[in-house]
């Protein structure tokens, strides 16, 4: 048998993109219609139509994203550019003794997918995992989930009691962003 359109094989059914096509111009014929001018005339009564809001709010809500996670001294904003500028990037620690305090040290997170409204960023360590120690919590805003948001977190004395792998959990909202760790010696 030879079709002068594809035909899609289902268990129980043909369909033919001939019969999908026949659909769709009813479909538009059916809509023009009920759109015209004429129609509404004939009839007086109130049409509502649904006006969709902007594709990236009917968009499933998803969980923030983090791009960028560094550790460093510092971070320089431009005044007149707005550019960020990180200054001493580090991954770990040394110390000679223990017990040691860092005296400065700045973690930039750079965050995208955020819902518009105002949030809580939570940031906790500890050398147990499963019962990080809370090091910071605070309020941001998002305008809108295309955005990135650089966050300029500035931790001050931060003691380390010990060597170790010490764990690091980065919460917005109370979801879980990041799990890493830091290494002291």
């Amino acid at each position: 048998m030879r079709h002068s359109f594809p035909v899609f094989y289902f268990p129980s059914f043909i369909f033919s993109l001939r019969s999908a096509w026949s659909i769709l111009r009813l479909l538009r014929f059916l809509w023009r219609l009920a759109c015209s001018s004429s129609i509404l005339a004939a009839f007086p009564c109130k049409i509502v139509c649904r006006i969709y809001p902007p594709s990236h709010v009917l968009a499933v809500r998803s969980k923030p994203s983090l791009l960028t996670w560094i550790t460093c001294d510092g971070v320089h904003i431009d005044p007149a550019s707005g550019k960020h500028t990180i200054l001493g990037v580090f991954s770990n620690i040394q110390a000679r003794s223990f017990p040691v305090v860092h005296p400065y040290m700045v973690w930039f997170l750079t965050l995208t997918d955020v819902q518009p409204g105002k949030h809580m960023i939570k940031m906790s360590m500890g050398l147990d995992p499963t019962n990080p120690g809370e090091l910071l919590h605070r309020e941001f805003e998002s305008q809108s989930p295309l955005h990135r948001i650089n966050l300029i977190n500035e931790l001050r004395n931060l003691s380390f009691d010990q060597p170790g792998e010490y764990s690091i959990l980065i919460e917005v909202d109370d979801e879980p962003i990041l799990a890493t760790n830091l290494i002291v010696s």
